[in-house]
């Protein structure tokens, strides 16, 4: 299955006059950059981000997040987060800040 493009709209939204942002195909999915680094993306109908090491375990605790798995071994930094957790646009956002601070937190990688 392809990744879900409503929810892809409102990701490209949020990101649309942010500065440093590409938006990559990768793995049947929809991904999006910060400053060269995975900020957050679509895959199927989870929303992807990757947070901050020192929030992890804190917001892995939220009932709609869960560990970011493709090969039996759990990403740590990255969640899956079910549709409850998306499905406002306050929910978006939330999710989205938090992956926006993540990349943010990192240098920028050179081209």
């Amino acid at each position: 299955m392809p990744y879900n493009e409503r929810l892809a709209e409102p990701i490209q939204a949020y990101f649309k006059d942010r500065k440093g942002v590409e938006v990559k195909h990768i793995f049947g999915g929809l991904c999006f950059m910060l400053n060269g680094h995975m900020c957050c993306g679509v895959e199927k109908d989870r929303l992807m981000v990757r947070v901050i090491p020192d929030r992890y375990d804190r917001l892995l605790e939220r009932p709609q997040a869960r560990e970011m798995d493709f090969t039996g071994k759990p990403l740590t930094g990255f969640l899956f987060i079910n549709l409850p957790g998306y499905r406002t646009a306050a929910g978006l956002t939330r999710w989205l800040d938090e992956a926006v601070e993540c990349a943010k937190s990192q240098l920028p990688k050179k081209k």
